[in-house]
């Protein structure tokens, strides 16, 4: 049976994070193996230290802890698979279902209009700051309303400030917004800078589906709108899904306003979080059998 690494208490990295208590409880419950792994170690570049409570020899893993940025989760990938612990979703599987550009051109009819702009490094200083340069990648979405995010995540709690863009064609509006993301990204900025059509989309939030080799074994809220359950439609998402290969992916579902459900984000479910409440069991008793 495939074991679970898990984060560390980055207090006491002996000890597992407080935060993924009840899914180390239900593992074990099923009789599998748990691990640490050292998140910050990781992030800081010392991915030896971050490994170093792995037990040789005690692979194959499924991860379930704090997001990684892709180029750290391929070094750790690398050092478990040296170790005789390998990842079950290896480095490009992450890549893909965890970045925008992996994932958006298998469910490009499903979500909204995307283009991006890669970046070499992830300092705020190698982003383009020219006006015109926004206007130009923006082009192919046409006019209206726009959203700006990285790669993985948006700023959409600064929704006017560095989220939401009123007219894409105004190059300085679209700019200014994709400067402030930028900065307030820091060095947290992920990928690239993505530019995207707005949609208008009906109350009730938005549900997250946990999909195992292309199977959906669980339905939740959002995080973000933990007391909103809606139920989709996932006919042409699991098809998406499948097309897209990866084993442990998570898909972000809201009902547009002309009764259409479409696709928010894709992730991998390593690094996919839970709604509060929610019960992991069905997930979690999942992917040994995957």
């Amino acid at each position: 049976m495939p074991g679970f690494l898990l984060c560390a208490d980055p207090l006491r990295p002996s000890r597992l994070d407080p935060q993924f208590a009840e899914e180390a409880t239900v593992v074990r419950e099923m009789g599998a193996a748990t691990a640490l792994v050292d998140h910050d170690a990781l992030l800081a570049g010392d991915t030896a230290g971050a490994v170093a409570r792995v037990p040789h020899g005690s692979g194959p893993y499924w991860y379930r802890g704090w997001m990684i940025p892709a180029p750290r989760y391929a070094e750790l990938d690398r050092a478990l698979a040296e170790r005789g612990a390998p990842l079950l979703t290896d480095g490009a599987a992450y890549r893909t279902a965890h970045e925008l550009p992996g994932w958006y051109a298998t469910f490009r009819e499903l979500t909204p209009r995307s283009v991006w702009y890669p970046l070499s490094g992830t300092a705020p200083t190698a982003v383009p700051r020219d006006a015109a340069f926004w206007s130009a990648l923006a082009r192919p979405l046409g006019g209206g309303p726009g959203i700006v995010k990285d790669f993985v995540k948006s700023r959409k709690h600064e929704w006017h400030e560095a989220c939401f863009v009123t007219e894409l064609s105004d190059s300085t509006a679209l700019s200014g917004v994709v400067g402030r993301m930028v900065d307030l990204q820091g060095d947290h900025l992920a990928g690239g800078v993505v530019v995207r059509a707005y949609e208008r989309f009906a109350p009730g939030g938005e549900a997250r589906v946990w999909w195992v080799d292309g199977a959906p074994v669980l339905v939740t809220a959002h995080p973000d709108t933990p007391d909103d359950r809606p139920v989709p439609d996932l006919g042409p998402v699991g098809e998406a899904v499948r097309r897209l290969g990866c084993r442990l992916v998570t898909t972000d579902l809201a009902l547009r306003e002309d009764g259409v459900w479409r696709v928010i984000e894709v992730g991998d479910g390593q690094v996919s979080g839970l709604p509060s409440g929610a019960d992991p069991r069905p997930l979690l008793r999942a992917l040994p059998g995957a």
